[in-house]
């Protein structure tokens, strides 16, 4: 049963954009490629070469990578960012 203003398939419509994101992260990672770059994607600095052999298809480097896990952890968190505060899934 909704309260407030939400609909009576808010709960739903929430679970369902939050499962729709999370395979949308999942394809963006399957479509990358196994080869590791020599240079950072975001800032042009070098790879190690111990960085890439570590881990292939590497595309960042140490410091673009953090922030850019940093990011995607705000994205895929388990609050719901469309809602009303009744509406929070946790």
């Amino acid at each position: 049963m909704a309260s407030g203003w939400a609909s009576d398939d808010a709960v739903n419509q929430q679970i369902e954009n939050t499962i729709s994101d999370a395979i949308k992260q999942v394809r963006r990672r399957i479509n990358q490629t196994t080869e590791s770059a020599i240079h950072c994607e975001e800032c042009g600095e070098i790879i190690p070469l111990a960085r890439r052999n570590a881990l292939k298809g590497v595309r960042y480097c140490i410091d673009c990578q953090t922030k850019y896990d940093l990011e995607t952890q705000k994205v895929l968190s388990l609050y719901n960012r469309r809602g009303s505060k009744d509406s929070q899934l946790r």
